[in-house]
């Protein structure tokens, strides 16, 4: 059936290839960006910061008063900057949990009324495998999706009456261009204690990103969980390596885990 589809971030990366594969299946898709969009799509973007409820209720009104209703909200805009948690600036901090976990937030008490209206929807919060792990030298952006996890948990049995469903994402290293709009400290530079390291770290991670799935296989998982009537609480996306060490931190000593963890990072 088709249905219609509410996605933040889709000028690029995973919220791209979802907003394509999503519209291509025949459902309504209405994607927000910062940024005007000016190519030609098969679905609508609509102009909207996530971190500006104002500029929420305007995007969501504009597609309330088009389609009557909100069947799925994808919460998928988010950045990423890299450096230590010792170095990182107010900033830098505020920008990214006011961008991956408020303008999630935000999003999901705009939207819930419409949906409780329509007796049912779905919500689904895009986190990360770094929501499941603390990442060295992603630490904040790690924390934003862990507060992503614990919204999502909490809300999931909240709503469970409304007919409201719940849903996490955890993808693993997919190949888009997050690698190359992720930005480093400020204070990260060749008199911090960390260079050397943050260096060697970066490489690794990076090098994992651009090596990673092409995000289709998100979008397709996607499709596949909104015509779900069970969905599960979350759903690990990515290479069987990764998703099978994510799930391993439930059964290995914590110090086994944090072991394996360092040395694929070459933290010393």
């Amino acid at each position: 059936m088709e249905k219609t589809i509410f996605i933040t971030g889709v000028s690029s990366g995973i919220g791209k290839r979802c907003a394509e594969y999503l519209s291509g299946m025949g459902h309504k898709v209405f994607g927000t960006s910062r940024r005007p969009v000016t190519e030609k799509l098969t679905y609508t973007v609509l102009q909207m910061d996530v971190t500006d409820q104002l500029s929420i209720q305007t995007a969501i009104q504009k597609v309330i008063e088009t389609e009557k209703k909100i069947d799925v909200l994808i919460n998928n805009a988010g950045i990423g900057i890299g450096g230590s948690i010792e170095e990182y600036t107010d900033d830098e901090i505020k920008r990214q949990f006011d961008t991956n976990f408020f303008g999630a937030l935000f999003m999901i008490r705009a939207i819930i009324p419409y949906m409780r209206k329509s007796n049912g929807g779905m919500i689904i919060n895009v986190s990360s495998l770094g929501g499941l792990m603390g990442l060295p030298f992603q630490g904040i952006y790690s924390a934003t999706k862990y507060a992503i996890e614990g919204l999502s948990e909490a809300l999931r049995m909240e709503l469970r009456s409304s007919g409201i469903k719940v849903v996490l994402i955890n993808p693993g290293d997919f190949k888009t261009n997050f690698t190359d709009n992720r930005s480093t400290s400020a204070n990260l530079n060749n008199n911090s204690p960390y260079m050397d390291q943050f260096s060697k770290t970066r490489e690794i991670f990076e090098h994992d990103e651009r090596n990673g799935a092409d995000p289709i296989k998100i979008a397709v998982k996607i499709s596949k969980i909104i015509n779900k009537r069970s969905p599960k609480v979350r759903y690990l996306i990515g290479g069987l390596e990764q998703i099978l060490f994510a799930r391993s931190r439930a059964i290995l000593p914590s110090k086994w885990f944090t072991a394996i963890l360092r040395d694929h990072y070459k933290v010393k």
